[in-house]
């Protein structure tokens, strides 16, 4: 009795998740917001977060340097993190799974589940919120553009996302408490 009535909330969650996805992809048929999206993804690819990185050290001296090094350390772990979820999980993109859900922009890998670029996002725009306070509203801004852009472009259901959020703030958080003892 209790297995039909987990596989009814499973259900209710797929359809749930499914309408949204398509609600968001639908977007993506309209020019300017694919385009605004896909350039949107490609900064979360790195580019944004490296060039952000990269101004530490500039902006805040050895101090920076530093900070640099852990953020880069924790996006390591994040990056291993995520391709071994990703090669256990492997959950088909939304795209592949459903013909009504159109891919609009490349994919980097094969499977969805979680969302790298939000794991990335999440984990850097906490991490740089820690360490230089006054970019916290760019990339919060930027990490929620990013989350979004996943969906709209049919490279994720809604729960790739989030589970990919959470485990970047997680880590990351995770990582901020180890370094507060170092």
């Amino acid at each position: 009795m209790s297995e039909i009535r987990a596989s009814n909330v499973f259900e209710r969650i797929n359809q749930v998740e499914m309408r949204v996805c398509m609600l968001m992809n639908n977007s993506s048929q309209r020019a300017y917001i694919r385009l605004f999206f896909r350039g949107v993804s490609r900064l979360g690819d790195g580019v944004f977060w490296y060039s952000l990185l990269a101004l530490l050290p500039y902006l805040k001296g050895t101090q920076g340097f530093f900070q640099a090094i852990h953020i880069l350390l924790t996006a390591l772990v994040v990056l291993a993190v995520y391709k071994y979820l990703k090669k256990t999980l492997v959950r088909e993109r939304p795209f592949i799974s459903f013909e009504n859900i159109q891919q609009a922009a490349t994919a980097l890998d094969h499977y969805s589940f979680p969302s790298g670029h939000t794991m990335h996002a999440l984990s850097f725009a906490l991490m740089f919120s820690y360490y230089l306070p006054v970019v916290a509203p760019l990339v919060w801004g930027f990490a929620a553009l990013v989350a979004m852009s996943r969906i709209i472009l049919g490279l994720h259901y809604p729960t790739d996302v989030i589970a990919g959020g959470m485990l970047g703030l997680t880590m990351s958080l995770f990582s901020l408490f180890i370094a507060s003892f170092i």
